[in-house]
């Protein structure tokens, strides 16, 4: 070896130079510093005709806030805020203040998304200074354990403001139920009852979250009646869920005129469980077949012949079926473009899908407030990146009663 080759040793902090890191934040710095001049340059252009008694301009440039850190995706990135200074008389003085940067604001949104991920996935309070040093640098400053304690505060105060919202002015066309449990992270048989709806217009929001005792009737009882009692009082006209729920009766308490539309992801799950697994793929295939007929006609000839081929040898499995038959075929009575939403619990079941199907084993419990606020933050993340129902456009002919048959419109309303 040459005497003079260099060893580079390795970061003591487990962290080595990374130009690219280094060239993505300068270049974030310089766009918030021009979202911030563009956003200045609006407020003076505002006030630009208005002077001072001495012929001023009212409204200056006055320098700049204290240099402070916002925690980023890709770790703390230095801004500096500026500022104005009001020349003129008024009482309440003009303010600059960005709606990109908001004053105190010390955390970009993404990272306090990551929060909640991670303390489902079994980081301890104590834990997270570590755990975000690792993804994001070790200058994840602000984000202590007392920090952590305080955002699990605000976020149950939040979740509690957003209970008690008014839901009279909705006007609520599907809903999708189900019960998430957040093993092993959740207290024994505690689950968190959810409860996704679209509206009018085709979007989809999140309107009951709630903890229940093994997705009980009595437990969908009160928060169907909670819903209601906030201003959801037009029954849905369609309901998707699993079969075993509970929900179903509370449904026929609370709602009684709403469709039901029992999941097939689900109920293909539970016929297939009880069948060797040797035929289970045939199976399957015949399965899909019931559903994905372009026809409520095929669809049952389907049916038929699947009863036919397996009921001999598999009775349970079948039995399984032939219980939910017309629950499980009602989709055919809404629009086409509608089905591949309808036919599944695909929207909740997507949005947990990470944390329900998880295997290994984490130490620690939440306690029931802390597992509420974690799924409230969890699907508020979700739901700003959900997706309008494709064909929106007939959510209004469903209000209407126009009748669908095999998913086309019908010319004159549902009796």
């Amino acid at each position: 070896m040459r005497e003079d080759t260099i060893t580079t040793l390795p970061d003591p902090n487990g962290f080595s130079a990374d130009p690219l890191t280094d060239l993505i934040r300068s270049g974030a710095r310089k766009l918030i510093e021009q979202a911030l001049e563009a956003e200045l340059g609006a407020l003076l252009a505002q006030f630009s005709n208005e002077t001072t008694d001495e012929g001023h301009a009212r409204i200056v440039r006055h320098g700049h806030l204290p240099e402070r850190e916002v925690m980023t995706g890709v770790g703390p990135v230095a801004v500096k805020v500026p500022r104005v200074r009001d020349r003129g008389q008024q009482a309440e003085k003009v303010r600059f203040t960005s709606s990109i940067l908001p004053p105190y604001l010390r955390k970009a949104k993404s990272v306090e998304e990551l929060l909640p991920w991670l303390y489902l996935k079994g980081i301890s309070t104590g834990d997270f200074q570590e755990a975000l040093a690792a993804l994001l640098g070790p200058n994840a400053a602000g984000l202590s354990s007392t920090t952590i304690s305080r955002l699990k505060a605000d976020w149950w105060a939040d979740y509690e403001r957003w209970q008690k919202r008014d839901l009279g002015a909705r006007r609520i066309v599907y809903v999708w139920a189900d019960g998430v449990y957040f093993q092993p992270r959740m207290e024994e048989k505690q689950c968190v009852l959810v409860l996704i709806g679209a509206d009018e217009w085709g979007r989809k929001e999140i309107l009951g979250l709630s903890d229940g005792y093994r997705e009980s009737t009595q437990s969908w009882r009160e928060l169907l009646l909670d819903l209601k009692r906030h201003g959801l009082n037009h029954p849905p006209d369609l309901a998707v869920g699993d079969g075993a729920l509970g929900f179903w009766a509370a449904l026929r308490e609370v709602f009684g005129d709403t469709c039901e539309q029992h999941c097939w992801f689900h109920k293909t799950g539970n016929v297939l469980n009880a069948m060797p697994k040797s035929i289970q793929a045939k199976a399957k295939g015949h399965l899909h077949d019931i559903w994905q007929a372009e026809t409520k006609a095929d669809a049952n000839a389907a049916f038929d012949f699947f009863v036919e081929t397996y009921g001999v040898k598999y009775e349970k499995a079948v039995a399984k079926l032939v219980k939910d038959r017309d629950v499980l075929l009602a989709f055919y009575d809404f629009p086409a473009e509608h089905w591949k939403h309808i036919r599944t619990t695909n929207p909740i079941e997507s949005t947990f899908a990470t944390v329900r199907h998880r295997t290994g084993k984490t130490k620690g419990c939440l306690s029931r407030k802390t597992g509420l606020a974690m799924a409230f933050k969890l699907m508020m993340s979700a739901q700003g990146k959900w997706r309008k129902l494709d064909g929106s456009n007939r959510m209004p002919e469903i209000i209407q009663g126009i009748a669908f048959i095999d998913g086309i419109k019908q010319l004159q309303p549902a009796a």
